[in-house]
């Protein structure tokens, strides 16, 4: 018996597409969720979308980030964000605690009551990482054009004090609260490079003292974040 023929096989959405229908959670960040917005500040937006599990059948398969569709978005397709997130990954971590979210689904506040289970002490070395990056990028700043950028440098200060709080207090608080005003005077470049220099090793040196008696753990709750991501996956196949 011949079997009956299929049926055209439609289209994938484009990345775009995933992003408007299929986004579970979306935040405001940088300087706005920093507390350091200023007139004419951006406004980035990152989110959190679930391709449809039967998007992976495909040989082609969905993509693990998006850009768009709007300016200044960026968007994670959930596993990609959970896999970054347990090996602390600085700005994924920072996204899960915006103070300013703009929509959670149901899914959605679900990765959001996992933001303790992401936390370890591997945050000490991923932050520590990105932060000594950053730092080689602003000194050869100074060596070719004899200042750095001063928003970077604004930028890797606040990241420094996030990351010794977070291994002093074991939860991570992005809003700069009080070092506003002294935060946004390293940005106009009122403050000499040396003691931009000065602080940032400071705050170095304080974060590996904290780690040292860090509330926080060893590993991250792998087996419970998985856990989220299979029931996803199977609620996204039917």
């Amino acid at each position: 018996m011949t079997p009956p023929a299929a049926g055209p096989v439609a289209a994938p959405p484009t990345p775009e597409d995933l992003v408007r229908r299929h986004t579970v959670y979306s935040c405001v960040m940088g300087s706005r969720a920093f507390g350091l917005a200023t007139e004419g500040s951006d406004t980035d937006r990152r989110g959190v979308f679930v391709a449809p599990t039967p998007l992976f059948w495909r040989f082609e398969k969905p993509p693990t980030h998006v850009e768009g569709p709007e300016e200044e978005r960026f968007s994670w397709e959930v596993e990609r964000f959970c896999h970054l997130a347990l090996v602390a990954n600085p700005n994924v971590l920072e996204c899960l605690h915006s103070p300013l979210v703009e929509h959670a689904d149901a899914t959605g506040r679900e990765l959001l009551d996992l933001r303790e289970a992401f936390l370890s002490r591997r945050a000490h070395l991923t932050f520590a990482r990105y932060a000594s990056g950053q730092r080689r990028k602003l000194e050869a700043d100074v060596r070719q054009h004899g200042a750095p950028r001063w928003k970077h440098a604004m930028h890797l200060l606040r990241l420094l004090a996030s990351c010794r709080d977070l291994l002093r207090t074991g939860e991570l608080v992005i809003d700069v609260g009080a070092d506003r005003e002294r935060l946004l005077a390293v940005k106009r470049g009122e403050v000499p490079w040396r003691e931009v220099e000065r602080r940032m090793e400071a705050l170095a040196a304080e974060a590996d003292a904290a780690a040292a008696r860090t509330p926080l753990p060893a590993e991250p709750d792998r087996a419970r974040v998985e856990d989220f991501l299979l029931r996803t996956r199977r609620a996204s196949a039917g």
